[in-house]
């Protein structure tokens, strides 16, 4: 007997309505083993020739902490009174902040980078974005490693409510890939946005709180109150170091707002998908 083989065709039973949903869902379940071998070829090529390897998902981030403890140490950056070490601390934030800046650099960047895949076969270009979120989700696993030996260190004991915290995390995952689906189709368009979103994001950085906490009044405190990231980010770390999370209302709203957006961007994305190679 002879095989059956099923060609994909992403505009054959294109639905607007609520029936795309069930499309996109479906699409991403049948392509589950294409975006495990993606991301299997991408992980395994970005360390092939370095010397280094995955030691470089630890060295950039202790460079980073180690430059604000000196800043905080020397009185040029007055951090204030925490409940936990300050190298604790920084380290955290720039582990959960690197899902987000990471994520959205990898997400943008996914379909440029497959551009000569892209253009010879047909198949459902949501894997590679959530390949390239995947390779994120290890490098923060590798870094949650580095922040448990730092946590030994300096004698930090996370309360039992830390279980939560990937629950706490889904929401900034969430948001990461709904940018990232916009992000990407826009990069087919202007190769600039790659770019721009590693300046975006480093800029973000400064104003959200990861090397220090949510100000209680200032500028910077009206800039987190509006800032979903912010919460986000805050949420992660008081379920670590407080074992509940201080601002519920804010976070249920940022979570509500990551919801939206990821579902906007991943129906952009399916919508406009028939049209990615003509871009690329």
């Amino acid at each position: 007997m002879m095989k059956k083989i099923k060609v994909y065709v992403p505009d054959k039973h294109l639905k607007i309505g609520l029936g795309i949903w069930k499309d996109m869902f479906q699409e991403i379940i049948a392509s589950r083993e294409l975006t495990w071998r993606l991301f299997l070829r991408d992980f395994s090529a970005r360390y092939k020739q370095t010397v280094l390897g995955v030691l470089w998902v630890l060295i950039l981030p202790l460079v980073a902490v180690a430059v604000f403890v000196c800043l905080n140490k020397g009185g040029i950056l007055n951090i204030g009174t925490l409940d936990v070490p300050y190298p604790v601390f920084a380290l955290f934030g720039i582990t959960i902040w690197s899902i987000f800046a990471a994520g959205l650099s990898a997400t943008s960047n996914c379909l440029i980078q497959a551009g000569s895949m892209i253009v010879k076969i047909n198949f459902p270009k949501v894997s590679l974005l959530i390949a390239a979120l995947g390779q994120v989700i290890v490098e923060f696993l590798v870094r949650l490693g580095l922040l448990v030996l730092v946590f030994i260190i300096f004698k930090t004991v996370p309360h039992w409510q830390a279980i939560f915290l990937p629950l706490v995390l889904l929401p900034l995952l969430l948001i990461t890939l709904g940018l990232g689906f916009v992000l990407s189709l826009a990069s087919g368009v202007m190769r600039d946005i790659p770019n721009a979103v590693v300046l975006a994001t480093s800029l973000l950085m400064f104003i959200c709180p990861v090397f220090y906490p949510i100000p209680k009044s200032g500028l910077f405190a009206d800039l987190s109150q509006w800032n979903p990231l912010s919460h986000l980010m805050n949420a992660s770390r008081d379920i670590v170091f407080k074992g509940y999370i201080s601002n519920p209302e804010e976070f249920l709203w940022s979570t509500i707002l990551a919801i939206l957006v990821f579902l906007a961007g991943w129906k952009v994305f399916h919508i406009a998908q028939p049209k990615i190679a003509e871009r690329i």
